[in-house]
């Protein structure tokens, strides 16, 4: 059983307020409870606190964007609440509370289920403004939920980490990275548009390194390279191999090369092999030029079988540069693309928006065709035989 209020926009004040909405719903059969786009008061906080803690097999906890228009006073106890009354939820599997204004402030009400609940596999904080030392807290909370699993000889559950638009910074980068190594378990890490820069990418990389079982990595918009150092770079290079699982890559608008004429080496480890599995590579404005495009197309044949998305927008592109063209070519015929203008991705946009409506209007060609059926059927019987 799924319970929704999501985008409904009330602003719920009290236990009074919030109970007519649950007053129907059996909190022991519950599966999922979505309440994003909603705000909520301390009390009424509380009186859904008091809902949660009758949940027997509770799997998603959709909180995303709950407290708009709070004041920060507001927000601490009433995130204590909902927090405490999941922390011993065995069932849950998904906590989504993006989109609320926690700051560094507002983060410790959340450290109790972060470290004590050992069943949860997937985490998302995008849009919270935790800054480095929200940052921090929530990744030594994290790295002591894996220690506390290791200790009573337990693997960690923990699969997905989605923590984006968050100011993280290299202030809380190493602490990510000693949160990801001790958990080793990871298979998708979003961490876009943090303001890390090349120190924090490098102690990533190391953590990242200890989960072979990545299949989802996304850093867009963090820097790689610093005052023509890329380090970052060849850090990630070396670590590239780790991740035999690796499907979707997204590295844009990471300045991976200071210079068109540079082939960066964690393209050259890409490019010989290193992720047989990778089908998606974004590398959206990294100062790339024709020599990595040659590179890339020279080895997309035999050594990146399986890619079929390759991302190149914003780059230094010639319009008739022929390496495009071989890559273009080399995918199309597997069925992929490659994005180097904005016109293909609005492109691939339409197409998918067509695919959409093809069955919408197979079948409103359908019940056409079934209304003609039936009105040639009424009029035959209308027809007497003399």
């Amino acid at each position: 059983m799924s319970f929704s209020l999501h985008g409904r926009g009330l602003k719920l004040e009290s236990a009074a307020d919030i109970a007519p909405l649950l007053a129907d719903i059996d909190p022991a059969t519950l599966l999922e409870i979505h309440l994003g786009g909603n705000t909520f008061g301390v009390d009424a906080a509380n009186a859904l606190a008091s809902f949660l803690e009758r949940t027997q097999v509770l799997k998603v906890a959709d909180f995303a964007d709950i407290f708009t228009g709070r004041m920060i006073s507001e927000i601490p106890p009433a995130l204590t609440a909902i927090c405490n009354a999941l922390k011993d939820k065995t069932s849950l599997v998904e906590i989504d509370l993006s989109d609320n204004a926690f700051g560094g402030r507002s983060v410790e009400p959340m450290v109790p289920f972060l470290t004590h609940n050992h069943s949860f596999q997937i985490l998302k904080l995008t849009n919270n403004g935790l800054g480095p030392a929200g940052g921090r807290v929530i990744a030594d909370a994290l790295r002591e939920n894996a220690l506390i699993s290791r200790k009573a000889g337990n693997k960690s559950n923990l699969r997905v980490v989605i923590c984006g638009r968050n100011r993280l910074e290299d202030g809380s980068a190493q602490a990510w990275a000693d949160a990801f190594a001790e958990h080793g378990t990871l298979e998708d890490v979003r961490m876009p548009q943090n303001g890390i820069r090349m120190d924090g990418m490098i102690a990533l990389a190391a953590g990242l390194k200890k989960n072979p079982g990545l299949r989802h990595i996304d850093f867009q918009d963090n820097t790689f390279t610093d005052d023509r150092k890329d380090t970052g770079v060849q850090a990630w290079a070396k670590a590239m191999a780790s991740w035999p699982e690796l499907g979707v890559l997204n590295l844009s608008d990471c300045v991976l090369s200071a210079d068109e004429d540079d082939i960066p080496a964690l393209l050259q480890t890409i490019a010989a092999g290193s992720n047989q599995k990778l089908h998606t590579l974004q590398l959206q404005n990294n100062n790339l030029g024709t020599t990595t495009f040659e590179l890339l197309a020279k080895n997309v044949g035999d050594k990146m079988v399986n890619l079929v998305r390759l991302e190149l927008q914003w780059n230094e592109v010639e319009d008739d540069d022929e390496h495009l063209e071989n890559l273009s070519i080399a995918l199309k015929a597997r069925g992929g693309k490659l994005f180097v203008t904005d016109e293909d991705e609005e492109e691939t946009e339409e197409e998918a928006k067509e695919v959409e409506e093809e069955p919408e209007q197979v079948d409103s060609d359908l019940k056409a065709v079934d209304k003609a059926t039936d009105d040639l059927a009424d009029l035959l019987a209308k027809v007497s035989v003399s």
